[in-house]
């Protein structure tokens, strides 16, 4: 085992603090990683605070991770050290399910392996996230980053740009199409700027007027204010795709409204608390679906940061060091960054 350092959760209530301990040697198909970047995810509030009733303490977040190949195993083909590469939402699968063999490792039937809180099968504890000086990966799960792109950007588009990216591609969204994107944060943002990039005409739905003039500059044709029934009235029925980004409960009756016969509304955002339950009616009477996606595979990652590199397209962030991490999941609840937290690593000594 070697030693390294991390920022840890010891429980609900106590803030994040310096945290010694073990990670792995790497074995003959892993790599290990010294991490320069991780971005900073509503999931690991979530997650730090328990509100999702799973937390494992202590707990080290982080999956949205970008660094350089310190060391890799003897039997490793696609990295060299030096390389620059990322780590996202998790970190094993059986490899072997109908799912893991079609490059759909999220939604491994035997169970996949979180980058963090998740049981470890190699050492028989728990996983430990990005908040940390380096991680080790079995090289399945290890992604190249383009090298044109800055890595502060990067960091978020391996669970934000991802989330976002893989329904859009999966329910066809191309030039033509009228997509909406419901919320203008961490997720919402990347929305934007990958349905502007695959030729939709987009529309942003927000609650909040002031970011009418930054949701334009990152790509939406048409901004809506949610809470205000005339606008909405006049989108009724005409939407092929939203994708909802929003991580707090909230009407789902008014998005559904809003989509053409055979239309999906996708839900990407994960409340602590249910949304209210759907009228079916407005589903019913126009063949209408709602639906959820998580992540995407490492195959379809990998495709994703590649499109980032042609297009350049990387995540508006703020770098912040370790130690301003509960500082920033307070403002983060207030929506006060724009638009994802970067946490460097060279701050953690």
């Amino acid at each position: 085992m070697n030693k390294t350092i991390g920022y840890a959760a010891q429980s609900a209530t106590t803030p994040l603090e310096s945290f010694p301990f073990e990670r792995r040697e790497p074995g003959s198909s892993d790599v290990e990683i010294d991490i320069q970047y991780c971005g900073v995810c509503h999931s690991d509030l979530h997650t730090v605070r328990n509100e999702w009733m799973n937390t494992v303490y202590p707990v080290i977040p982080g999956h949205e991770i970008v660094g350089r190949v310190g060391r890799v195993g003897n039997g490793v083909t696609r990295f060299t050290t030096g390389d620059l590469v990322g780590v996202g939402c998790m970190v094993d699968s059986c490899g072997t399910c109908p799912d893991c063999l079609e490059g759909l490792e999220q939604y491994c039937q035997r169970g996949l392996t979180l980058t963090y809180n998740s049981p470890d099968t190699h050492t028989g504890t728990m996983t430990y996230g990005g908040y940390s000086k380096r991680i080790v990966v079995d090289e399945r799960f290890v992604l190249r980053v383009p090298g044109t792109l800055s890595l502060t950007g990067v960091a978020p588009l391996l669970c934000a740009g991802i989330t976002t990216y893989s329904p859009l591609r999966h329910w066809g969204v191309d030039s033509g199409k009228k997509v909406g994107i419901v919320g203008l944060g961490g997720l919402g943002h990347m929305g934007l700027k990958f349905a502007r990039a695959f030729g939709a005409h987009v529309v942003l739905f927000t609650t909040s007027p002031g970011k009418t003039a930054d949701a334009r500059r990152l790509g939406a044709d048409d901004v809506v204010i949610s809470t205000n029934p005339d606008e909405m009235k006049r989108h009724a029925g005409s939407f092929n795709f939203i994708l909802d980004t929003v991580a707090a409960p909230h009407d789902l009756d008014a998005l559904t409204a809003l989509l053409e016969r055979d239309a999906t509304l996708c839900l990407v955002g994960a409340p602590a608390q249910p949304h209210p339950s759907p009228t079916v009616f407005n589903l019913i009477f126009r063949r209408r679906q709602i639906a959820g996606s998580l992540i995407g595979g490492i195959r379809e990652t990998q495709e994703m940061l590649d499109f980032c590199g042609e297009h350049g397209i990387t995540s508006d962030v703020e770098v912040i060091p370790m130690q301003d991490i509960d500082s920033a999941y307070e403002r983060m609840l207030k929506s006060d960054v724009k638009y994802r937290f970067v946490i460097d690593l060279a701050s953690l000594r």
